[in-house]
């Protein structure tokens, strides 16, 4: 097969060069420069509905919205029930939180991680019939924060909203869809294009025809990183292993998309 690197890659071994290189390698556990997250400061409470605003502009009375049905509950420490999940989403995104954030598309609302059911206290864990809560977290790209809402199912108020910059917990599949589609639309996306085609004789025009898996990536006194990478970390910035779909590996693993900023960068 044709290689643009001008050389043909075996296994594991591979050349890190300017261009994508298609490759037979494993998928790593750690591709970042680190991955890990440290918990910051903690902000606030539960963030509540804004008030809409008339034709006139002047403002109109919030409008409160009833909570979800309980739907099928869990007991104890049982892991949350689908209706559990759905309830606490639709708690946890309160109007006011959709309507002041972004998703990792710019689009309203913020981009949802994962909804977990929440730690209990050893005085709780020791209770009959302790509280069932859930957490709901979400990074939001307007403010560059991660935010996790903490839900309580029996009463379906949100009870507690912590607010962390500089937290990168892993990204979701949407994230690292998205960092592939800019990617390819990127001119630093030349090389994977190319050794798509190579691959499979068509032309690479969107995520959906590869297999992606994203990897946080940030800067930090252990990983100084480029200065064009500065705000890694800050920012949420990630790499990608990608894979036709069905088919080979493409190393990818120099290129660098920093979501926040939509842009792409390349390591060395």
């Amino acid at each position: 097969m044709h290689r643009h690197l001008g050389k043909v890659v075996a296994g594991a071994a591979i050349a890190v060069t300017a261009t994508a290189v298609m490759v037979g390698v494993t998928l790593p556990s750690d591709a970042s420069g680190q991955e890990k997250g440290a918990a910051a400061g903690r902000e606030g409470g539960p963030q509540g509905s804004t008030a809409e605003q008339s034709q006139s502009g002047r403002p109109q009375p919030a409008v409160v919205e009833s909570a979800p049905a309980q739907g099928k509950k869990g007991t104890g420490r049982d892991p949350l029930t689908g209706d559990e999940m759905k309830r606490a989403e639709q708690l946890a995104l309160t109007r006011g939180f959709r309507d002041s954030s972004e998703n990792v598309t710019g689009g309203k609302g913020p981009q949802q991680l994962a909804t977990d059911l929440a730690e209990l206290s050893p005085e709780e864990a020791a209770e009959a019939a302790p509280p069932r809560r859930a957490e709901v977290s979400y990074y939001d790209y307007k403010g560059d924060s991660y935010v996790t809402k903490t839900v309580d199912l029996d009463s379906g108020k949100v009870v507690e909203t912590d607010t962390q910059h500089g937290v990168q917990p892993p990204p979701t599949r949407d994230e690292a869809r998205e960092a592939a589609r800019l990617l390819i639309a990127d001119k630093l996306g030349d090389g994977l294009k190319r050794d798509y085609k190579d691959a499979t004789g068509r032309a690479l025009t969107g995520p959906d025809q590869l297999t992606v898996t994203g990897f946080v990536y940030r800067v930090d006194e252990e990983n100084a990183g480029p200065a064009a990478l500065a705000d890694c970390g800050t920012h949420r910035c990630i790499r990608l292993f990608t894979k036709v779909v069905n088919g080979q590996w493409i190393d990818t693993r120099q290129m660098v998309i920093d979501l926040s900023a939509r842009t792409v960068h390349r390591l060395g």
